[in-house]
């Protein structure tokens, strides 16, 4: 799959713009309207809103594995995976755990988490060198490329499926 490089400014304004359409249009939703089913693994609504929102707060972790592959050479052998840290149990199970761990947690709770960990995102992004969004990595998904272009992939494109799943759903 050829997968087009990204740049810093890029995914700054597409972090913000998704962001920000993610939260109006969920915003809009009937709360009520969250508990249906929508999405597999039999997820409701409102479940797929915690993943999202959950799993905002991983993004800034890339840049730390991208930073932490940068080691001298001695301490990265030739033909090495790109840097990862995998999710305890696996990503099904991390997954799982973070709808467990917001199942009480109302609709608008859930948004102000997604804020919050957009809002960090951004900033860590912000923070970061520029010649590191080139720097090889993996996400916790499996999603392998430069830097920039699996931040986009993850924090942008795959969030705005779900939230589209969930416009949809919602009708």
């Amino acid at each position: 799959m050829a997968v087009q490089a990204i740049t810093k400014q890029q995914l700054l304004d597409a972090l913000r713009e998704s962001g920000a359409a993610a939260v109006t249009k969920l915003a809009a939703i009937p709360a009520a309207k969250f508990e249906d089913g929508c999405y597999e693994n039999g997820w409701n609504a409102r479940q797929v809103l915690a993943h999202v929102a959950s799993i905002e707060w991983s993004y800034p972790r890339l840049i730390d594995v991208a930073r932490d592959g940068d080691k001298p050479r001695e301490e990265k052998p030739e033909g090495a995976e790109p840097p990862q840290r995998k999710a305890t149990g696996g990503i099904n199970d991390y997954n799982q755990r973070q709808i467990e761990r917001y199942a009480d947690t109302p609709v608008a709770e859930l948004l102000d988490v997604f804020r919050k960990n957009r809002e960090a995102t951004i900033a860590a992004v912000e923070a970061t060198d520029d010649a590191l969004f080139a720097v090889p990595v993996k996400s916790a998904g499996g999603i392998p490329g430069p830097l920039g272009t699996v931040l986009n992939y993850v924090a942008v494109v795959h969030v705005n499926g779900h939230v589209n799943d969930i416009v949809q759903a919602a009708g």
